[in-house]
């Protein structure tokens, strides 16, 4: 067969595949809002959680009022999967402002791995005022969100 043969077959293939091609390069699905809303929600959640354990009188996670500013590390990039920062605003147990900064890995399916810089929120554990140990639920954590 020579290449003049092939020519035919060869254009309907690529022809046929310029599509799948086409959609694959298209904006991310991964978005500083998207972000920002799956890390308000895990946090805040995850405080709601550590208060309990840290035996503070019980709060609702809307009381935090976390907000969180997400931007992805690389230069000239907006969205997509990789290295983001996302610095958290919330609210204390005591009601006054805090701020944390936390480096981020996400996936191309919208999970990722959070963790903190800082010793803002202590390591990994924190210790109890009877002297146990509790796991640090801020210093560390994942979660995911819709790509759709």
């Amino acid at each position: 067969m020579n290449l003049q043969t092939m020519g035919g077959p060869l254009r309907r293939a690529l022809v046929a595949l310029a599509p799948i091609a086409a959609s694959c390069c298209g904006s991310s699905p991964i978005t500083s809002p998207r972000i920002e809303q799956a890390i308000e929600t895990t946090f805040a959640n995850l405080v709601t959680v550590q208060v309990a354990w840290l035996r503070m009188r019980p709060m609702d996670a809307s009381e935090f009022e976390v907000t969180a500013s997400c931007r992805k590390q690389a230069t000239g990039s907006d969205g997509g999967a990789g290295d983001w920062v996302c610095t958290v605003r919330w609210l204390g147990p005591n009601g006054l402002p805090l701020r944390d900064t936390f480096d981020l890995f996400v996936t191309t399916d919208g999970c990722y791995t959070a963790t903190a810089t800082g010793e803002s929120l202590g390591g990994p554990t924190l210790t109890l005022p009877d002297g146990s140990d509790v796991r640090n639920l801020l210093h560390a954590f994942e979660g995911c969100f819709d790509t759709t």
